[in-house]
């Protein structure tokens, strides 16, 4: 039984009209893609092209992830305006009708589980409640 940790990234192409049989390796990250073909004529078997497919996706994700230590930053946009991924400024409004303003930190320590904290703004100061949430941020990545 194949667990999501041996297919991730991987996909198994049959094309027999083009003889065509092997592995499909596709990650994207940053915007930039990643992918190799590994045919099962070229490596001998289906399980031997599989092997090889596997090896090379996990070399090139260790090799991303040392690349990507620390926060990651990016373009502010719509849907970002921190400019950090997984930092955002947050609105919280209080039964008695006010609205208090944080700097949320998310992330997620495993897959299917979801961790955020907040900073208030009115306490720390937006750059401070900013710069707590980068670092919270960092930290849960980190684990």
């Amino acid at each position: 039984m194949w667990t999501p940790e041996d297919t991730y990234a991987i996909a198994r192409i049959d094309l027999p009209d083009a003889s065509t049989h092997g592995w499909q390796v596709r990650i994207q990250r940053r915007g930039r893609k990643y992918g190799k073909f590994f045919a099962d004529r070229l490596h001998g078997s289906e399980r031997e092209s599989y092997r090889m497919a596997r090896a090379w996706r996990n070399a090139l994700v260790q090799r991303l992830d040392e690349r990507e230590a620390g926060p990651r930053v990016c373009l502010k946009s719509a849907r970002n305006s921190s400019g950090v991924v997984g930092v955002s400024k947050v609105a919280v409004s209080a039964s008695n009708g006010e609205t208090y303003y944080f700097w949320q930190a998310t992330w997620c320590p495993e897959p299917g589980q979801r961790r955020c904290v907040k900073f208030s703004i009115r306490r720390h100061g937006d750059r401070g409640a900013f710069r707590l949430a980068v670092e919270a941020r960092r930290e849960g990545v980190r684990g």
